[in-house]
């Protein structure tokens, strides 16, 4: 069944008029293993009632408008989230515009209106820490409080933790921006992948290093400097690549970029779209004295990821253990 997005409440309203809706409610920014958990509560529970499985959203982030100077880089894109929605399983997907107006909404207002009036829901799921409403007045226990009236149950469901911290979008944003991107790919449930569309680069890597293809990425965050084992899409297809995020210091570049060196492609693509998805960091950035030092060190950076998929590929061919 192919994800419903609406991005109003008029537009849920002719999509799915009163159906019953069973919802969970949040940011979901990178759709991590403790969203992941929430909405699979969600469609559990929507397929045990014959009610719709489904999230409501926020675009823009809240605190694009009520804190701008302290917004995070998000994780996804909005396109992103969608599509990790919909590969939960989930049947529909309300898109609130959050606006200075719309923040201004009690936390019973909100309950009645979006909860009650236009998802028409049965019951709701949320995590141990969320807030709504406005100044964030209200908790789970307020939504379970107004419930009572308004017709909705509430599920409150409890933190995934990872070496005994609870996972979190904040925990996930450290992880990947300071290129600890194994650690975020745990805590995401799958690499942290960056996608947009192929641009022209200046050529220089082409002619003195390696082949290389430029993303020009559409996320806010992007991993620390550095030089990772990705796995990459081009044309439809996947390739393990060597890829360096960074400022080309041995170019005496000044712009970020990510470029990727793709095992076995050998093609001169210079538009399309394209996704790196980062396994494993390699090294830091470096400068080098010369041309050839950096190809030297590009040539080993490549034959380690090299290394790295194929211990990948033989983890993945073991067979698991019998817990008999």
């Amino acid at each position: 069944m192919t994800l419903r997005a609406n991005r109003s409440a008029g537009e849920w309203r002719q999509a799915n008029g009163s159906a019953a809706s069973v919802a969970a409610i949040g940011n979901f920014d990178g759709v991590h293993r403790g969203h992941q958990q929430i909405l699979q509560r969600v469609i559990e529970r929507a397929r045990a009632q014959g009610a719709l499985a489904t999230v409501a959203t926020f675009d823009p982030h809240p605190t694009r408008v009520l804190r701008r100077d302290a917004a995070p880089p998000l994780i996804t894109t909005l396109s992103q989230r969608l599509d990790l929605f919909e590969a939960t399983g989930l049947d529909a997907v309300l898109v609130i515009p959050f606006t200075a107006e719309f923040a201004r909404l009690s936390a019973e207002e909100f309950a009645r209106e979006v909860l009650a009036e236009t998802l028409h829901c049965v019951a709701v799921f949320v995590g141990e820490n969320f807030r709504f409403g406005h100044r964030q007045e209200g908790d789970p226990q307020l939504l379970e409080q107004l419930g009572k009236t308004l017709g909705y149950s509430v599920g409150v469901v409890p933190a995934v933790r990872l070496r005994g911290q609870m996972i979190s979008s904040t925990l996930v944003r450290r992880a990947i921006g300071t290129g600890r991107v194994e650690l975020g790919g745990r805590m995401l449930g799958r690499p942290f992948a960056l996608t947009g569309e192929i641009m022209s680069g200046t050529g220089q890597g082409r002619k003195l290093v390696v082949p290389t293809l430029n993303l020009a990425y559409e996320q806010e965050l992007v991993p620390g400097r550095g030089v990772y084992a990705t796995e990459t899409i081009v044309g439809g297809r996947l390739y393990r690549a060597a890829t360096n995020v960074g400022l080309r210091p041995t170019f005496q570049g000044h712009v970020l970029t990510v470029e990727s060196h793709l095992l076995g492609f050998s093609e001169e693509v210079k538009s399309g779209a394209m996704e790196v998805r980062f396994w494993k960091r390699l090294r830091d950035e470096q400068k080098f004295v010369s041309v050839q030092d950096l190809r030297a060190q590009v040539l080993r950076d490549i034959e380690r990821t090299r290394r790295f998929f194929a211990r990948l590929d033989r983890w993945r061919r073991q067979p698991i253990p019998s817990r008999r």
